[in-house]
């Protein structure tokens, strides 16, 4: 559409007439008939319709003048926006975020407070979801940053670019009851036990299916969940012994009064901001890869 003859369109219609219109235009009322006759032909219908000497909307032309007052409006609203430019230290940064329903909340968290910290006031619009939906909002320029347990493969076609955070082992925990009823060492204690694990689309599961079979352990797979904080909220039932990452183990042990059994240096989860920049510019990603590389991770 061209935005031109929706212009000469919105004057005609507020001002009253194609004579009035032209004297605001500064054009003749042929132009801009023309003009108008253009617009009603890319939309296949009648804008105006005569009524004795004077032209009024068709319902069509109703419809169309709603949304060119709409357009216009954002219009004068752009050229305010940027004409009145406020200083850099009290412009907020809109920071718009994905998370994979696979990583968990308070990794999630824990990755994502930093940005939070900046001296630029800072407005975080997150949202949570599966990874390949949040890879095409990625590519959109729809969201700025991607939170995920596993790197961008290389077979999609998404121009973006990983950026390891870091990584951790994973911990076992069962609450008071269930641990009474273990047998064992670890990890021989879980075979026969009910187990709670995440579901087939997180990046840890394929490891766990993998670790038990060579450990030669048979729980009872009792719960999948691709929700993690569902997955503890089970466990904190007493439903099944439950993994959560090692880096959060203090705060899984301070929230369920469950009670960690064990810990797997082979089962490693990583995390990766995925973002169209190769090199980070973005003040909201620095402050998170530096913050993740420097302490979170670390020990």
């Amino acid at each position: 559409m061209n935005f031109k003859h929706l212009h000469y369109f919105w004057v005609t219609a507020r001002s009253g007439g194609i004579v009035r219109a032209g004297e605001q235009l500064a054009t003749t009322p042929q132009t801009l008939s023309g003009q108008i006759k253009l617009l009603e032909e890319r939309l296949g219908c009648a804008l105006f319709r005569k009524s004795g000497r004077q032209l009024v909307l068709t319902d069509e032309g109703r419809t169309a003048l709603r949304y060119a007052d709409e357009i216009f409006a954002l219009g004068r609203e752009l050229e305010e926006a940027l004409r009145r430019p406020q200083p850099e230290a009290s412009r907020v940064l809109e920071f718009r975020v994905g998370v994979a329903d696979s990583v968990a909340k308070a990794v999630a968290y824990r990755l994502l407070e930093p940005a939070l910290a900046l001296a630029q006031p800072v407005r975080l619009v997150g949202s949570e979801g599966k990874l390949g939906d949040l890879l095409a909002q990625l590519a959109l320029h729809r969201l700025d940053l991607v939170i995920a347990d596993e790197p961008l493969s290389r077979r999609l076609s998404v121009r973006a670019f990983n950026h390891p955070l870091g990584r951790t082992a994973t911990s076992f925990f069962a609450m008071p009851a269930l641990q009474r009823s273990l047998q064992g060492a670890f990890p021989r204690c879980l075979d026969g036990m009910p187990l709670l694990l995440p579901g087939p689309n997180s990046a840890l599961r394929g490891q766990l299916d993998g670790w038990l079979a060579r450990e030669g352990l048979a729980p009872r797979i009792v719960g999948e969940f691709d929700d993690g904080a569902l997955l503890t909220a089970f466990g904190r039932e007493g439903r099944g012994v439950f993994v959560a990452p090692a880096v959060l183990e203090a705060e899984v042990l301070a929230q369920t009064g469950a009670a960690c059994i064990g810990r797997s240096e082979e089962l490693v989860e990583e995390f990766f901001a995925i973002s169209v920049e190769r090199r980070i510019t973005h003040p909201g990603v620095t402050a998170i890869t530096e913050a993740a590389r420097a302490g979170l991770f670390v020990g």
